[in-house]
């Protein structure tokens, strides 16, 4: 996608964007990118907003602990529901209605070839469930 270099630079001029080394100057690169996220971005301002998620995400990855991982029946209800999916939908993956419904009672474990069904139905690395 082009984008206008004049259009982009004075944008750049308006928000001053660099490495981010301070909680404060983190908050006002959220804030701005939070409002570019809420509006409609033309290419100058798409060019702005993946500069600004690219500052934040380096701030983070530097500052912040990393995260626990979740336990793997807990991330497939997660999932789950942000995919707006009930048992009956995840049954082909597990192969029975039974497997399916102890797997997501926690009667069951999941198993490596059910690992890597969910992790290609849910575009996520099968150790995600492991």
């Amino acid at each position: 996608m082009t984008y206008n270099s004049q259009i982009y630079g004075q944008l750049l001029l308006d928000v001053l964007p660099g490495a981010i080394t301070s909680e404060e100057e983190y908050n006002r690169v959220e804030q701005t990118f939070a409002d570019l996220f809420n509006q409609e971005r033309s290419p100058e301002k798409n060019k702005l907003f993946d500069l600004l998620a690219a500052l934040l995400e380096d701030y983070e990855r530097r500052t912040l602990p990393p995260l626990e991982p979740s336990p793997p029946l807990e991330t497939l209800k997660f999932l789950m529901a942000e995919n707006d999916l009930k048992q009956k939908d995840v049954v082909e993956i597990f192969g029975s209605q039974s497997v399916a419904s102890n797997v997501l009672s926690g009667k069951r474990q999941i198993s490596k070839a059910q690992a890597k069904r969910l992790a290609t139905r849910f575009k996520v690395a099968a150790e995600t469930f492991l």
